[in-house]
């Protein structure tokens, strides 16, 4: 999995290359795809899933199966949170 970094749109100083790619190599982590198939190229995907220190973060990413480039990254909201930890407990 290889990561595109130019031209990010958030702070990488308040969330880090490093736990963005820990959320995407959380074996928990939930990823949403877009529901219609017109969406094409500029699709967007998102991610929920935890760091090693057991941050939770969402993410909004585009990706063409080689390369994935993150448009957004922030922590969860609680209700984020909630649909992870739900989703996560249904699995176990």
């Amino acid at each position: 999995m290889e990561f595109d970094w130019i031209d990010c749109h958030f702070d990488l100083k308040k969330v880090t290359p490093k736990e963005v790619e820990e959320v995407f190599e959380d074996p928990f982590s939930i990823r949403l795809f877009p529901e219609n198939d017109n969406s094409g190229a500029d699709a967007r995907y998102f991610a929920l899933g935890k760091t090693i220190n057991n941050r939770p973060l969402f993410s909004a990413f585009w990706t063409d199966g080689k390369q994935y480039r993150v448009i957004l990254c922030r922590d969860m909201n609680d209700d984020e949170l909630s649909f992870y930890e739900r989703k996560n407990a249904e699995w176990v």
